[in-house]
């Protein structure tokens, strides 16, 4: 299979399941229990990218320059610190601990 005819076929289901998600009723989905699942596994996923994303390099688990840059995020975060003030203070911490050497 070429690259090609995957992106194709992956494209083609993506459109079914859109959809067949507006062929189901909304009475469904606004049910108290869908809707609660939905909300908890958009923040479970969102979680697991943060986690492979900061601890992953490969197949390794690797802690480096990007955990003590998460926890200051998290900190501002719980701090009620506008978002572009995370990020930035994030990607400084990250970049002063590679600068100092503790981690590439």
């Amino acid at each position: 299979m070429t690259l090609w005819t995957a992106v194709l076929v992956a494209s083609i289901i993506c459109v079914a399941l859109k959809a067949v998600g507006y062929l189901i009723p909304p009475k469904v989905l606004e049910a108290p229990r869908p809707a609660r699942i939905a909300d908890l596994l958009t923040v479970a996923l969102l979680a697991a990218l943060v986690a492979v994303q900061t601890l992953g390099a490969g197949q390794a688990i690797v802690v480096d320059a990007r955990v003590p840059a998460v926890l200051v995020a998290a900190g501002l975060l719980l701090l009620r610190a506008p978002f572009l003030v995370v990020v930035a203070a994030a990607a400084l911490t990250a970049a002063l601990l590679r600068w100092l050497g503790w981690a590439t």
